[in-house]
């Protein structure tokens, strides 16, 4: 299957934050998990505790930059799959889960980039 230039461009920022929080010291399990309910960036881990890490990057602070890009139906969406690579995956189903934010934002010198990671962005009802 080809990859077109907004995949590309998505999988480059992922692998930026895939570095930043193996550095930070989490251990990867997953990246680009897809099941039928939709698809989580990260899935790491923090010690015990199972981290579910949506990345997002903007090149511009038009419409509200990174931090506004996961409205609350993407969050539901990722907290169901989240659920369901638990349901998949027994030997997680006691460790404690958060979902977290990777924003990524192009600073304004276009020659830097601002890495925001937001622990507990969100959380399931």
């Amino acid at each position: 299957m080809a990859v077109n230039w907004n995949q590309s461009k998505g999988l480059h920022y992922e692998n930026l934050a895939k570095k930043y929080l193996v550095q930070h010291g989490l251990a990867l399990l997953k990246q680009n998990y897809h099941c039928r309910f939709g698809e989580i960036d990260l899935i790491m881990l923090q010690q015990e505790v199972l981290c579910f890490i949506e990345v997002k990057y903007r090149n511009s602070m038009k419409f509200g930059g990174a931090g506004s890009a996961i409205p609350v139906k993407k969050q539901k969406k990722i907290v169901k799959t989240a659920m369901f690579y638990i349901a998949e995956n027994d030997r997680f189903k006691q460790h404690p889960v958060r979902f977290d934010a990777l924003l990524i934002q192009q600073q304004t010198d276009r020659q830097t980039t601002g890495i925001n990671w937001i622990q507990s962005a969100f959380y399931s009802e």
